[in-house]
C-alpha cells in the first residue's frame, strides 16, 4: 500500500524552532525528513516523532553531505513535498574590528550556502511533480541592522533575497518559496547567551511591543502556514514574526504595560 502522506525535510530539526517545527509538520499528517548535524539528537527526535519519520546527519554547508540526504529523501519517501531551511549557528557578539574571517566565512556557509544548497536540491525533487514550498528562515538581523552580528546579519540579509530571487525564477514549476524573519526567540541558544551576558532579557522585552520573546511553536505556526494550501497564492514574501520589533521606529521603550 502506498502512503500518500506529504513529506516535509526540516534541517536543523534537532532542537528550537527546527524541532517545533517538526513537531507540527508531523501533527498535521506529514511524515517528516529531520536533518541535523547532531545524529544523535536527530536520530532521539525521531524515536519521538514515531514511525513514518527520518532523520538524516548533515552539514548543510556541505554539497557533498546535502545532495547525499536529499537523494535518500528521495528513495526513502519518493518525493518532497516542503522544504524548510532552518540550520543555523550563532554568532559571536563582537566588535567588528574583533571579528575574524574565518568566524564570519562559517556562518555565511552554514546559513547562506546551506540555504542555498538545501534549496537546489529540494527543486530538483519538487520539479518533477511541479509542485513545492520552501520556507527559509531569515530574521530581523536581515531587516535591520544588530551591530557586532554583521556575518549573521549578512546571511539572513542574503536569505531575505535569495528567498524573492527563487521565488520568481521557480514559481512556473509550481514551487513557491517564502521566508520568516524571527525576532527574539526563547530557545536554548538565546537561554545560552543570556547566561553568558549576551542578551538582556528585561532590556528585550521592553524594545518588542508585545513585551515579550517568541515562543518557538509560535514561529513554526507561521512556518507551516506558509507551506500550506491556505497560502497557495503566496510566493516570495518575507514574513516577519517578531512580535512589532521592525514595526517600531520611535523613541523610548516599545512596550508599554497597560495600566
Amino acid at each position: 500500500m502506498v502512503d500518500h502522506k506529504p513529506v516535509v525535510a526540516i534541517t536543523g530539526a534537532g532542537d528550537g524552532i527546527g524541532w517545533a517545527t517538526a513537531q507540527m509538520f508531523a501533527r498535521n499528517g506529514y511524515r517528516v525528513a529531520l536533518l541535523d548535524v547532531d545524529a544523535d539528537r536527530a536520530s532521539q527526535r525521531t524515536r519521538e516523532l514515531g514511525e513514518g519519520h527520518a532523520d538524516i546527519r548533515c552539514d548543510v554547508s556541505k554539497e557533498t553531505e546535502v545532495r547525499a540526504a536529499f537523494d535518500t529523501i528521495a528513495e526513502q519517501f519518493g518525493g518532497l513535498d516542503a522544504l524548510i531551511n532552518n540550520a543555523g549557528i550563532g554568532s559571536p557578539h563582537l566588535p567588528t574590528s574583533e571579528q575574524t574571517v574565518e568566524s564570519f566565512g562559517r556562518i555565511l556557509d552554514v546559513h547562506l550556502t546551506g540555504t542555498f544548497l538545501c534549496s537546489r536540491e529540494a527543486h530538483a525533487v519538487m520539479a518533477i511533480r511541479q509542485s513545492g514550498s520552501i520556507v527559509n528562515v531569515s530574521s530581523i538581523a536581515g531587516i535591520t541592522g544588530l551591530p557586532r552580528r554583521n556575518a549573521y546579519g549578512a546571511a539572513k540579509a542574503g536569505i531575505a533575497s535569495m528567498t524573492k530571487s527563487m521565488a520568481c525564477e521557480w514559481a512556473s514549476v509550481g514551487i513557491r518559496v517564502n521566508a520568516v524573519a524571527p525576532g527574539y526567540v526563547a530557545t536554548a541558544l538565546v537561554k545560552k547567551l543570556e547566561s553568558e551576558g549576551f542578551v538582556d532579557t528585561p532590556r528585550l522585552h521592553r524594545r518588542i511591543p508585545m513585551g515579550r520573546l517568541a515562543r518557538p511553536e509560535e514561529i513554526a505556526a507561521a512556518i507551516y502556514f506558509l507551506s500550506s494550501s491556505g497560502a497557495s497564492y503566496i510566493t516570495g514574501t518575507v514574513l516577519s514574526v517578531d512580535g512589532g520589533w521592525t514595526a517600531f521606529g520611535d523613541a523610548g521603550d516599545a512596550h508599554v504595560p497597560a495600566a
